[in-house]
């Protein structure tokens, strides 16, 4: 190890001299700014199941970048794979086994792609793009599993639902599970996230809309009531049903009447019967 001392005696080391140190720094602002580059390409995800990787096909082909398929799945596929052929995308015809692993699912229905995600949207761009007149949502307070999520994305589209709202910091997204269950109708229904749950609320009343909390007990029977033209459903997590000062701040709570054998309907079911109501009302 060196004796040395650094320079000016016994006084501790304070790097090169003012001189060299201001030289350094002329030369830096002389140098042009280094700019990184960020990676925005939206991340690819594996959806699987017949239905729902033929609704990817029929309204987003532009997002497919890669297929795998069963032999026995060709004749149902035949355009996919035309499209595959003029696109020069990738298209591998494997065993049931490999595609479980690439599905991560052994229920992948013989199909699976490697797509982008859908696009989601924010509150402000929905309600612009929204047509006047009657329209129901659904806002997803808490709800988790992604097979409840599929049936409610399936309802979603049967009975014409505009849109599917998801709370600012929920986790909930679309997954290849919840597509499969979902048949299709995740491709179908937009999926717009909010801000501020206030805000939204407000947001969504300046639109004409009218916020119903749906609850176990304590709401209007829903057969009973006369649905609003434009009316956002607040559906709860499974369980634990809507937060609550979500219910609080949201005068109209509806209930589904029935024999009181069990205390409620699952979450998906129990959302496909408001929509179902509120479809009927709108059709009779």
């Amino acid at each position: 190890m060196s004796d040395r001392k650094p320079p000016g005696g016994n006084s501790p080391y304070r790097g090169p001299p003012a001189v060299a140190r201001d030289k350094r720094a002329r030369a830096r602002e002389r140098e042009p700014a280094v700019e990184v580059a960020v990676d925005a390409t939206p991340r690819e995800q594996r959806l699987y199941g017949l239905n729902a990787c033929l609704a990817v096909f029929a309204r987003r082909p532009e997002a497919i970048r890669k297929v795998w398929l069963v032999e026995t799945r060709i004749p149902k596929l035949k355009a996919v794979i035309a499209h595959c052929v003029q696109q020069r995308l990738g298209y591998t015809i494997v065993g049931e086994e490999d595609l479980g692993k690439l599905s991560g699912s052994a229920h992948h229905e013989g199909v699976c792609f490697a797509a982008l995600p859908t696009e989601e949207l924010s509150l402000s761009e929905w309600l612009r793009d929204l047509p006047p007149g009657p329209a129901t949502a659904l806002w997803l307070d808490g709800v988790g599993n992604p097979h409840n999520f599929g049936a409610i994305l399936r309802s979603a589209a049967h009975f014409g639902a505009a849109g599917v709202l998801l709370p600012k910091g929920s986790e909930l997204s679309l997954s290849g599970a919840a597509a499969r269950i979902a048949e299709g109708g995740a491709e179908q229904v937009p999926m717009v996230r909010l801000g501020r749950s206030d805000n939204a609320i407000a947001q969504l009343q300046s639109a004409g809309f009218a916020l119903a909390a749906t609850v176990v007990r304590g709401g209007s029977a829903l057969y009973a009531s006369k649905l609003p033209e434009r009316l956002v459903l607040v559906i709860g997590a499974e369980q634990l049903g809507v937060t609550e000062p979500l219910v609080q701040a949201l005068p109209l709570r509806l209930a589904i009447p029935g024999s009181g054998r069990v205390e409620s309907l699952n979450v998906a079911a129990a959302t496909a019967v408001f929509l179902g109501e509120w479809w009927r009302q709108r059709k009779t």
